[in-house]
């Protein structure tokens, strides 16, 4: 798995894991049955606190996106397609959510920021060869 985090942030450390691991179930990067780093052995990767793995990790159990295998690891769950959706709207709506701040704070308008969104997802449906969006 690959981390980026950012110390400057503001975010805690422990929701980048979280956001940076959904993105990655939800992208495929991580499938269903995939074994999670170590606590440990993340934690030494990243040179951050076992316990913010630890809690990174225990949030996304309870969100029934990993499941824990005693004595074994922890594991991408099988998630079900609605519960998959529903991550995926709420990571685009974060995601969105920046950018709007973003605008507003530039003093873009709306019609402007609507324009340049249409015409970034479009370059980038065509660069991946996908034209039915």
């Amino acid at each position: 798995m690959l981390f980026e985090i950012d110390h400057h942030s503001g975010v805690p450390i422990y929701q980048q894991i979280i956001r940076q691991i959904r993105r990655q179930i939800m992208t495929g990067c991580l499938k269903a049955g995939d074994q999670l780093e170590t606590v440990r052995d993340l934690s030494a990767r990243l040179k951050v606190n076992p316990m913010t793995i630890s809690k990174a990790y225990s949030f996304l159990e309870a969100e029934k996106l990993v499941e824990r295998k005693r004595g074994i690891g922890l594991f991408v769950a099988d998630i079900e397609q609605n519960q998959k959706e529903q991550t995926k709207d709420r990571l685009l709506d974060d995601a969105v959510n920046i950018a709007v701040i973003a605008a507003i704070q530039f003093g873009i308008s709306e019609n402007k920021v609507i324009e340049l969104f249409i015409k970034q997802y479009r370059e980038y449906r065509s660069q991946i060869g996908d034209r039915n969006g």
